[in-house]
C-alpha cells in the first residue's frame, strides 16, 4: 500500500496540499447498490449456532459499526457479528463450523486488520468479520544469525515489527509507505513501496506462513511445504486462507537516512533517470516520484524539513504553473559511514539531469523516515481531515506504455493535483523471486506504479467531491482500456467476474483451481466480489 499496499509522507502530500483549505465535514458514506443474495434468516441461524462454540476469544453481535467502515470511507456494509479471536484455533473452529454447515448457511467471512481497505474488501455484508488485531497467540520472536527473521502474528502492525526488530539491530527489507497496516493485509495484496526495485514487494521477503483455509484447516506453508498454498495466499486477496502468522526476512538496520528531492520539467528525462537508478547495483535504497500539476510554492513548503543545496538558486525558481515531476531518493547509512555515503550520493546525483536549483536534502533517523506518514496523519486527524472518502486508484503500467499514459492523463484528463498526490515510480521485477504467487503484474520486466491518492470532501459538489473524483478515475481507466495499455490494477477493484478474469489473464485458471481447493464454498473475502457463489455452483 501500497502497499503500497495499499497506504504515505504521501498523506502529507495528500491533504496538506488540498484538504487543509477546506472545512472539515463528517465523512460521507456510500452504500453499494449491489443486490444482496444472502438470506438473512439463514445467516442469523448460522451466527446463533456459532455462539455455541467454545472459544478463547468471543463473538459480538452488538456495536459492530466499526467493521462496516474502512479507510476508503465509500462503502458501508454492516456484518451480523464480529469475532474477536485470541488464538488461531478460534478462527479455525469458527470457519470449520461454517464450512461443515455447507453452502446452505450462506454466511461469508472477512478478515479485517487495521481497516485500511479502500472499497469494502474487508467487509462482509450480513456476514462475519474476524478482527485480526485481537489475535494474540505466540509473541513476536526475532531470530538473528546468517539468515535473520521475525515470527509475527498476521494481525501485527508493521510499525510494531519495526520497533521490535530494531532492538536487535535488524529490520524488514521491504516496506509500505504507511506502517500502521497489518501483516496479513499487506501480504494479501503485495506490499509495494520505494524499496521494491531492490528487494521486491513484501511478499518477496517471506519465509513461511501459517494459514487458516476456507475449510478451517490450520496449515503451515512455505516454498518447501504446502508450496501451492504459500504462493496462492501471497497476493491472493484473502481468497484462499487467512494469514495468521508470518516469518519475515530481516537485514541489518541502518541508523540514518539521507533523504533527497529534486524536480524535473520533462517527463522523459524524469523517467530516464528513475530507470537508470533502479538499474544500478550500487544505488539508492529507496526511489519514488510524484507528479505536481499547477501548483506553486512547492519549494517553500519543503523548506520546513529539507535544506536546498543552493538557497539563492532555489529562491529564484518559478514553476510558471507547469507540470513538474519530483524524484525522491534515500540512502541509508550509519554515522561512521557519513563521508563515504555523501560521496556515493554526489556521484549518483552527477549522473542525473534534474533542475539544479531544486536539489533539497535532509538527514533523518531511519525510524523517522519510515514512519513519516503517521506523523502527517496525526496532523490531519487533529483537523478532522482524516476520515474522509479516499477514492484511490492504483495502476501498474508497462514501461513501454507509460509515456503514452502520461501524455493523455497528466496532459489532458487531470487539470491539477489539489485532491491529493500522484505517485509514479518504476520497479524492476527481474530481481524478484515471487514465482507463481497470485500477485498480477504487467508482462514487461520494468513497469511503473502510478497511484492517484485522492481525498474527497464530504458534501462537496465541486472538484473535491467524491462523485467528481470517481468520474475522473473512470476516465483514466476508460482511456487505458481503449488505448490497450495492458495495465493491471494494484489493490484491484472490479464489479464483475469477467473483469476479474481479464485482470488475472493466464493466471485465472490457476486462481480458480486454488479457490476450489482451499475455499470451495467461497466463504472468504466476499468484499472483492470475485466469487459470488460456491465453486460447484459457479464452475
Amino acid at each position: 500500500m501500497v502497499s503500497s499496499s495499499c497506504f504515505c509522507e504521501h498523506v502529507l502530500k495528500i491533504s496538506l496540499l488540498a484538504l487543509l483549505v477546506c472545512m472539515p465535514q463528517k465523512a460521507n458514506l456510500w452504500c453499494c447498490n449491489t443486490t444482496v443474495t444472502t438470506p438473512i434468516t439463514q445467516a442469523h441461524e448460522t451466527i446463533s449456532s456459532l455462539q455455541t462454540l467454545v472459544l478463547d476469544g468471543y463473538l459480538s453481535k452488538e456495536d459492530n459499526e466499526h467493521a462496516a467502515k474502512d479507510f476508503g470511507n465509500i462503502y458501508h456494509f454492516p456484518p451480523l457479528a464480529v469475532l474477536y479471536p485470541k488464538t488461531v484455533y478460534d478462527i479455525s473452529r469458527t470457519i470449520k463450523h461454517i464450512y461443515e454447515m455447507g453452502s446452505g448457511s450462506e454466511l461469508k467471512v472477512a478478515a479485517r486488520g487495521h481497516g485500511h481497505s479502500l472499497q469494502g474488501q474487508a467487509q462482509s455484508h450480513q456476514g462475519l468479520v474476524i478482527n485480526m488485531e485481537s489475535l494474540q497467540g505466540t509473541e513476536m520472536k526475532v531470530h538473528s544469525g546468517e539468515f535473520p527473521y521475525v515470527d509475527v502474528s498476521g494481525g501485527e502492525l508493521w510499525i510494531n515489527i519495526l520497533h521490535e526488530t530494531l532492538k536487535y539491530g535488524l529490520a524488514p527489507k521491504s516496506w509500505t509507505d504507511y506502517l500502521y497496516l497489518t501483516v496479513g493485509g499487506t501480504l494479501s495484496n503485495a506490499g509495494i513501496s520505494g524499496q521494491a526495485f531492490r528487494h521486491g514487494p513484501q511478499i518477496n521477503n517471506i519465509y513461511q506462513l501459517q494459514v487458516v483455509t476456507g475449510k478451517g484447516e490450520v496449515l503451515t506453508c512455505s516454498e518447501n511445504q504446502n508450496s501451492d498454498l504459500f504462493r496462492g495466499v501471497l497476493g491472493g486477496l484473502g481468497q484462499f486462507g487467512i494469514i495468521t502468522r508470518a516469518r519475515i526476512s530481516l537485514e541489518p538496520a541502518p541508523m540514518m537516512v539521507k533523504w533527497i528531492r529534486v524536480l524535473y520539467s520533462e517527463f522523459s528525462t524524469f523517467t530516464r533517470d528513475q530507470e537508470y537508478l533502479i538499474s544500478l547495483e550500487n544505488t539508492f535504497d529507496y526511489v519514488e516520484g510524484f507528479v505536481i500539476i499547477n501548483r506553486t510554492g512547492l519549494l517553500n513548503n519543503w523548506r520546513s524539513s529539507f535544506n536546498p543545496k543552493d538557497p539563492f538558486q532555489a529562491s529564484q525558481f518559478n514553476s510558471d504553473g507547469k507540470t513538474l515531476y519530483c524524484l525522491e531518493m534515500t540512502k541509508y547509512f550509519n554515522p561512521d559511514e557519513t563521508e563515504a555515503m555523501n560521496q556515493d550520493v554526489e556521484n549518483m546525483l552527477l549522473a542525473l539531469s534534474y533542475i539544479p536549483s531544486t536539489l533539497f536534502q535532509s538527514e533523518v533517523s531511519y525510524v523517522e523516515f519510515l514512519d513519516r506518514v503517521h506523523i502527517s496523519s496525526m496532523k490531519l486527524r487533529e483537523k478532522g481531515l482524516w476520515e474522509v472518502p479516499h477514492p484511490w486508484l492504483n495502476l501498474l503500467i508497462p514501461r513501454s506504455k507509460v509515456h503514452h499514459f502520461a501524455r493523455e492523463v497528466f496532459g489532458k484528463i487531470l487539470s491539477d493535483t489539489s485532491n491529493g498526490p500522484i505517485l509514479i515510480y518504476p520497479v524492476n521485477q527481474s530481481r524478484w523471486i515471487i514465482g507463481e504467487t497470485s500477485f498480477v503484474t504487467p508482462e514487461e520486466d520494468v513497469f511503473y506504479l502510478v497511484a492517484f491518492l485522492s481525498s474527497a470532501i464530504s458534501l462537496s459538489k465541486g472538484k473535491h467531491s467524491l462523485e467528481n473524483i470517481l468520474t475522473q478515475n473512470k476516465r483514466i481507466l476508460d482511456f487505458c482500456n481503449n488505448a490497450q495499455l495492458e495495465i493491471k490494477q494494484y489493490l484491484p477493484f472490479y464489479s464483475s467476474q469477467e473483469e476479474w478474469k481479464a485482470h488475472f489473464g493466464r493466471r485465472w485458471e490457476l486462481f480458480v483451481q486454488r479457490k476450489s481447493r482451499y475455499d470451495p464454498l467461497a466463504l472468504l473475502a466476499p468484499g472483492h466480489k470475485i466469487f459470488q457463489k460456491t465453486l460447484s455452483a459457479s464452475f
